[in-house]
This record gives C-alpha cells, structure tokens and sequence, in this order.
C-alpha cells in the first residue's frame, strides 16, 4: 500500500507539471488533484487535517510550505511548490516539487535545481547503519555551499499509517548524530530552502509560512523506504 500511496503522489505531482501555467489559480490546482486522487479510490491525506481545507499546499514565491489553495492566479515569473498526501486503504505518500510559471529568472532556476539535488544527496544518506542527522547534514553542506539557507522551524518526519509519525528528519545537523536508521523505515525527506536567509513567520492564516526576509523558497520531498539493499524512493 505504501508503494500505491508513493506511486499516486508522483502521479499527481505529474499531472499538475501539465496544468501549471500563468493565468491558472491554485484553487484550480487543488480542484483537480483532489477529483484525481479520489477517483482513484484513495483520498487526499491533508484535507481536514488539524483542519486543513485544502488536498494540496500550494507556495508561491516566498512561500515557504503550507500555503492554502484559493483564487491566488499565478503569473509568469513565479515559482510554486506544491506539496500532496495520499492515502491509499489507510496507509500514506507525501511528496512536493517546486515549479516554474512560464519563464523564471536565473536565481530562482538555481534555487530550484540546489534544491531537487539536495534532497537527491539527502536520501543517498538514508541507509541502514546511518545516523538519522546524516541526512540533513549533507543537506546543508550542499545548500550552503550554493549560498543558500534550510529552513530550521520545519523538517522532514517519519510516515506510514499516519501522515506525520517519528522520527523528525531536520534538514541540517551533525553527521554521527540521531538515531540509527533501521531496515523498514519509511521516512518523508524535504529539503525547503531559502535564497536568502532560514528565518520564517507564520501568516495570519495560521498555515502559510513564508520567508522572514521575503526571499523566495524551493521545496522538494520523496517518501523513502530505508531497506536492506539501500534506499527505495517510493514517490519517484
């Protein structure tokens, strides 16, 4: 169930790759990831949790993660990260991808790419025998580097029969650190990083967290089953 979960997530993640354009609000986005999963029979994982009304986080520009669908029209030049749940007979995927609207500036491109290939270096630390903070260690070694910044208030987590389970995977840290990772752990790795600097605020919507400084911010997330043979991506 987990791979069909996994699997769905990249399904719809790809199937919004299409519909991103300017002009296209992010309640149309949701709309149509929402009708997709449930007409797969599985259901969205974020709808109502802890009251959250939509099936996508949708964050535009400085955006950093949990921004909620509505009638926001994007425009070209934006960048989005779309962050999805799906729950598949009781049983959880989650994954996020920041996309281009049309044509973006060089920084921004950067800012994406850094990102996707940060949480690629991530996941390559998630082996049996690893230290849980290897991951974000390489995470922030790599984002850095680039003169970037990860975000610290919010981290990746453990996923399976609930959508956010231990352990918490922070995106920075000391390798030789945390927990031992163990064969059949299934951890959410989600590098979200900053052009500028790691502070965030909560909006007054309570959900919407955006860059302190305003910068823009990327997002990227695979669901990870950590198993003897190596690290299995299960949203690729």
């Amino acid at each position: 169930m987990l791979r069909r979960a996994g699997r769905m997530v990249a399904e719809v993640l790809d199937g919004l790759e299409e519909l991103i354009r300017p002009g296209m609000t992010t309640g149309g986005l949701d709309s149509w990831a929402e009708k997709y999963i449930r007409s797969r029979k599985a259901l969205p994982s974020f709808k109502g949790y802890q009251g959250y009304s939509g099936t996508l986080c949708t964050s535009v520009n400085e955006e950093v993660v949990h921004g909620i669908p509505g009638p926001r029209v994007l425009k070209s030049g934006d960048i989005i990260s779309i962050d999805v749940g799906v729950n598949v007979d009781g049983w959880h995927g989650d994954g996020a991808r920041t996309y281009p609207v049309g044509g973006v500036d060089d920084e921004s491109q950067r800012l994406m790419r850094v990102t996707k290939e940060a949480l690629a270096l991530g996941i390559k630390e998630a082996q049996v025998g690893n230290h849980l903070f290897n991951i974000g260690h390489a995470i922030q070694k790599y984002v850095e580097a680039a003169g970037f910044s990860v975000v610290r208030d919010f981290v990746g987590h453990g996923i399976g029969q609930e959508i956010h389970e231990e352990p918490q995977v922070p995106n920075f840290g000391e390798p030789g650190r945390g927990v031992l990772l163990q064969s059949g752990m299934i951890l959410a790795i989600e590098p979200m990083v900053n052009a500028g600097d790691f502070e965030v605020r909560i909006l007054d919507d309570h959900w919407t967290v955006v860059t302190k400084d305003r910068s823009r911010s990327a997002h990227f997330e695979h669901t990870v089953a950590i198993l003897d043979t190596g690290a299995e991506v299960l949203t690729a």
